[in-house]
């Protein structure tokens, strides 16, 4: 199944994640998701890059940003993360 990165910028002060934070968790297939860094995400999903932002759309503002990309093998590294969220991108990107 592929993966995909989730990364937002929500715009207005005091804005509440947890409804983001739900949705993109929705999305994940068998609740594979990784979240070790502020507003970005990786999720494991049978959907599209189209399917998921459009399924987020719905928890965020018209002035907020976001973006999802199909992740592959080897497209990507790391610098100071725990052991943990490197063996997550080993085993599931």
């Amino acid at each position: 199944m592929p993966a995909f990165l989730i990364t937002y910028d929500l715009n207005s002060p005091g804005q509440d994640y947890s409804k983001l934070h739900d949705a993109i968790k929705a999305q994940s297939s068998e609740n594979l998701w990784w979240h070790y860094l502020d507003s970005t995400w990786i999720i494991v999903s049978n959907g599209t890059a189209g399917s998921v932002r459009d399924a987020l759309m719905a928890t965020i503002d018209t002035n907020d940003k976001l973006l999802v990309i199909k992740v592959g093998p080897g497209g990507w590294g790391t610098a100071n993360m725990p052991e943990k969220a490197n063996q997550w991108l080993k085993n599931n990107v």
